[in-house]
């Protein structure tokens, strides 16, 4: 395989906050969004706009997603891509390199410490960069033991789909210098974005708001200048 783009990397280097955007047909809570959506030519518009990275959902039951949309959107851009789905096995590591992705997300809620850190590892070793997604205190102490350097805070709650705004704010302080921070779901607009680029997050990741926007181009931006 030909080396991954670096998505930890491109995150960090941005100037102001980085907006990691997603490619994204549907989602559990909300039913079809973009659903007839070409990844190649999102991914492209999200790169004039100004994203600094991708994120493709390739779960199919729940999202719509397969990984032809993230070899598609890869194909489209230049950006580095996150592999967005439920990631529990070796061969869902394996499996994210050889669509092409250039990180894995590992949602510290799915997985137990030695699952957590066996997988992690895995995706260093591969090439990948590995997103390690937690909800609160207890997640980013099981996050930081095992040495992830990238770490999405999920304003979602995974049961019940409720947006909790304070809980990205909450966590940001408690997540040491060195590690890349990324505030993820729940991501209104400007506003939200100012909020978690003063709280101290290198990055946003947004979907929802962006697919349905009619002007990703512009939604991006306006996220970016926030």
């Amino acid at each position: 395989m030909a080396p991954a783009r670096g998505f930890a990397s491109a995150l960090a280097s941005a100037s102001g906050l980085a907006v990691i955007s997603e490619v994204k047909r549907r989602s559990p809570s909300k039913g079809d969004l973009f659903a007839d959506l070409d990844p190649a030519r999102l991914a492209g518009e999200y790169e004039s706009g100004g994203a600094a990275c991708l994120s493709v959902l390739t779960d199919e039951d729940f999202f719509g997603g397969s990984a032809a949309d993230l070899a598609a959107a890869r194909g489209g851009c230049s950006l580095p891509v996150l592999r967005k789905d439920f990631t529990v096995c070796e061969a869902d590591v394996v499996d994210a390199r050889l669509m092409g992705a250039d990180a894995v997300l590992l949602i510290a809620a799915a997985l137990d410490d030695e699952e957590l850190s066996r997988l992690h590892s895995l995706a260093l070793d591969i090439g990948l960069d590995a997103l390690v997604e937690i909800h609160d205190e207890a997640e980013l102490e099981r996050a930081l033991a095992i040495g992830a350097h990238l770490v999405g805070v999920n304003q979602r709650d995974l049961v019940t789909f409720e947006v909790d705004t304070e809980r990205a704010v909450r966590m940001a302080p408690q997540i040491p210098a060195g590690v890349v921070r990324v505030a993820e779901s729940g991501v209104r607009g400007p506003d939200d974005a100012r909020t978690l680029r003063e709280a101290g997050y290198h990055a946003i990741l947004v979907g929802e708001l962006l697919v349905t926007s009619g002007d990703v181009i512009a939604a991006v931006g306006a996220l970016r200048s926030a």
